[in-house]
């Protein structure tokens, strides 16, 4: 149940689509997330009323085409799949938006199950789980 965060100067719809379908597609390829579990929030900045800063630290050139990606998610991945989950997520973020793997910035938080309530005030992950009343 990752929580994303990508946030992006002067982007349209559907650039931030691209971007969520890129990160989406790489959770499920490299940590196995199930392909309905997608919370994604996504912020294009004007650069005006919201911005980004960024500088060329450790000698990655950025640029104003920068994309800030931004994972919270249960702990428990190994180092290799996050070093995949990074890989790919630059790989299709420039296949589907086109932006460049040197301006994907990404960060990962961890936490445990207890950590999350996904909906009627509970935590799923620890308590045992009603259904949702049928929709009529």
């Amino acid at each position: 149940m990752p929580l994303v965060r990508i946030d992006t100067l002067g982007a349209d719809a559907g650039r931030l689509h691209a971007l969520s379908r890129a990160v989406h597609e790489a959770l499920v390829e490299t940590i196995g997330i199930p392909d309905d579990d997608r919370f994604h929030i996504l912020t294009g900045h004007d650069g005006v009323r919201s911005t980004l800063r960024y500088d060329d630290y450790l000698g990655v050139h950025r640029d104003d085409d920068i994309v800030y990606v931004a994972i919270t998610m249960r702990s428990g991945r190994t180092p290799e799949r996050k070093q995949a989950m990074y890989r790919r997520i630059a790989e299709l973020a420039h296949e589907y938006a086109g932006t460049e793997p040197r301006n994907v910035f990404v960060t990962v938080t961890e936490n445990e199950p207890i950590d999350w309530s996904l909906g009627h005030g509970i935590a799923q992950y620890v308590e045992e789980r009603t259904p949702d009343p049928p929709r009529e």
